[in-house]
């Protein structure tokens, strides 16, 4: 039988977590390079701002059901074939922009790629809590998604550099021969944890099956939801509008507000692992997993959105509104690490990829919406104007604070865990019946 010592290798697992973390920003780069390559685009193939827009909007078409998809096959196949899998999908989907020159042919390349890359964060997460025991997952998970914050950061740096000396088109085949490299080292050294054959040993209810309905019920599973789907607009309106309303909000120079976006996203990344290490380590010195994890994420979220919020204060100076933005930003991609611990510590291993997916799924749903909505609300405080901007902030500052007064009130894991495992023999007994 297994024990949590034995199943737990400390170099392997963080090995992993650090290939899953370079998988991440492999991923987060295929996202973003056409919006950096949006000007020589548009320009070679005469596409207008509306059909660029359906090209950068097509990954997210069938994205959300992908993801789902994906989580529930995770739940029943290895996922180190899944990962590899998809890596390569992304790596061969990324060829034939080399040579698109339709609308509808470049749209259909974005729509695929978002089939393939829909599941990625929902399966690394789940493939990485194979290999950590519960009170050690918060801080690779923060690491994980550190990928993402890197790829924005490398993307900015690499993608205009490219297509200044090479071409608008070449971004592409480096994209995938990168993912072919990282295809190739996880193929060499990608392996599955075993953490999850601790708990089916131990006859613990990782071993059984909960309806889903029962899980999606759960308050802990849905004031999860929130809180993800909150982080997400934090983190959609921090990608979209945030470079702009340094430039044209704060009236900054084009290089100057490139650069505070790249302090930003050196800040923010760095304080969401702090974070999570704090909670992490509340939790090992014995602190409850309501308080370590469930209020802790909670108080984050609020503080964030009060941050967030306190940009529409007009006589805030541009250091104050950067501090605002920094913390803020980063105080919410918390829920990132934390909030997928919740969930594994609630929902039996056997079902925890579909549960982490469709959080996922209900998180990308704000990434759709923040971007618009904020839209919206510049384009009506008469143009591009910091106004416009505030009342954005407002907006995800409101959704941030609901969110967390929200999992302050009903985010307990280890109640949702006592009554879950109470319900195990009833739905045992049925079934035995049934049969």
């Amino acid at each position: 039988m297994l024990s949590v010592e034995s199943a737990y290798r400390p170099m392997a697992a963080w090995t992993i977590a650090a290939l899953l973390a370079v998988m991440m920003l492999v991923n987060f780069l295929d996202k973003v390079v056409i919006g950096l390559i949006a000007v020589p685009m548009m320009q070679e193939l005469q596409l207008s701002p509306t059909q660029f827009g359906l090209v950068a909007g097509a990954l997210h078409w069938l994205f959300s059901i992908s993801a789902v998809v994906g989580g529930f096959i995770a739940n029943r196949k290895p996922t180190r074939m899944l990962l590899l899998g998809m890596g390569l999908f992304w790596a061969l989907i990324q060829l034939p922009m080399l040579i698109a020159t339709s609308l509808w042919a470049i749209v259909a390349c974005r729509v695929l790629l978002g089939i393939g890359e829909g599941p990625a964060s929902p399966v690394a997460t789940h493939a990485l809590y194979k290999w950590f025991p519960d009170n050690k997952r918060s801080l690779p998970v923060a690491l994980l998604h550190s990928g993402s914050a890197m790829g924005l950061l490398v993307a900015g740096l690499l993608i205009p550099w490219i297509s200044t000396h090479y071409g608008w088109r070449t971004n592409f085949a480096v994209l995938s021969l990168v993912g072919l490299i990282w295809c190739l080292i996880w193929y060499r050294f990608g392996r599955e944890g075993q953490m999850d054959r601790v708990s089916v040993n131990a006859a613990q209810p990782d071993a059984d099956h909960i309806p889903y309905r029962r899980l999606l019920m759960d308050p802990t599973v849905l004031g999860n939801y929130v809180g993800h789907f909150a982080a997400n607009w934090s983190l959609a309106l921090t990608l979209t509008w945030v470079p702009a309303y340094l430039e044209k909000g704060l009236g900054m120079a084009s290089l100057s507000a490139g650069r505070l976006f790249g302090v930003f996203v050196l800040v923010t990344t760095p304080l969401s692992l702090i974070m999570a290490w704090w909670s992490q380590r509340l939790l090992r010195r014995g602190l409850p997993s309501r308080v370590a994890r469930g209020i802790f994420v909670s108080l984050c979220l609020i503080l964030s959105g009060l941050l967030a919020a306190a940009l529409v204060l007009p006589e805030l100076s541009v250091v104050e509104r950067m501090a605002c933005l920094t913390l803020s930003g980063g105080l919410a991609l918390v829920m990132y690490s934390i909030g997928p611990a919740m969930l594994a510590e609630v929902v039996p291993s056997g079902q925890r990829g579909s549960i982490l997916a469709i959080g996922n799924a209900c998180g990308s749903l704000a990434g759709l919406a923040a971007p618009v909505v904020t839209g919206y609300l510049v384009q009506g405080a008469t143009g591009i104007n910091g106004e416009g901007y505030a009342h954005g902030f407002v907006v995800c500052g409101a959704i941030l604070v609901i969110a967390g007064l929200s999992g302050l009130y009903i985010m307990n894991p280890q109640r949702s865990r006592a009554r879950l495992q109470r319900e195990l023999p009833v739905v045992t007994v049925r079934a035995q019946a049934c049969s």
